[in-house]
């Protein structure tokens, strides 16, 4: 009987590209609090991370607006998505629908998810781009650690029973690499992403892909070398 083997992709700058709903939205976050603005590197530097792990980041002088902070973005979020203002729309990267269906489809083949989103930005990802039903785990911001911290890949690995030497996380941050590797699992990076490809090699990525359609390829020759 084949062993299964689990892909667990993160979603921002991995899956879709959401950096303008999320630039928007912190900057009205930094806005309605008073404090300036951060620059969009900054902003697009702690994607991935849980909100107050991003908001310590980004105003790390004022602990005391942390809070504020993570209540302005998610409304400010909530208010694009629902004005449907164009900012809010978060487009599948070229490919990645076709590659999910393709790996979901193989009967050895376990996908999951790990997001520093809260489970309700995930599920309307999900509806908007008709990817439910494609994982077989799914990890929100809601239940874990932030990122780098390996819990949620090893709920992942608890949920479908797959071993660490057969499971993968494919992301654009360091966050994603520093995640995997600590849970002991291969750590493909996405060159597409919102950190550069030289970050993602120095946290500790097996590799780091150019497109969607390289993946499966990846994917088979990183197990058949854990063998």
């Amino acid at each position: 009987m084949t062993e299964r083997r689990l892909v667990v992709f993160d979603v921002d700058g991995t899956l879709i590209d959401s950096q303008a709903h999320i630039v928007a939205a912190m900057s009205g976050a930094f806005t309605v609090v008073g404090l300036p603005v951060p620059d969009r590197a900054e902003i697009l530097g702690i994607v991935g991370l849980s909100l107050h792990v991003a908001m310590a980041r980004l105003a790390p002088d004022r602990p005391d607006l942390t809070d504020n902070l993570v209540t302005a973005y998610k409304e400010r979020f909530a208010e694009l998505r629902l004005a449907s203002d164009p900012v809010a729309q978060s487009p599948l990267y070229a490919g990645a629908l076709s590659v999910l269906r393709a790996l979901a489809a193989r009967d050895d083949v376990y996908l999951g998810v790990a997001t520093g989103k809260s489970r309700r930005g995930l599920d309307h990802v999900l509806a908007v781009h008709d990817l439910a039903g494609l994982f077989q785990t799914v990890q929100v911001a809601d239940h874990h650690p932030s990122k780098p911290h390996p819990s949620m890949v090893m709920a992942c690995l608890t949920e479908t029973g797959v071993k660490a030497a057969n499971a993968m996380i494919v992301g654009d941050t360091s966050f994603d690499m520093e995640m995997g590797r600590a849970a002991g699992i291969s750590a493909v990076g996405v060159s597409w992403g919102y950190h550069p490809v030289d970050a993602l090699i120095g946290a500790g990525a097996t590799t780091v892909i150019e497109s969607f359609s390289a993946l499966p390829a990846v994917c088979d020759r990183i197990w058949c070398a854990n063998v």
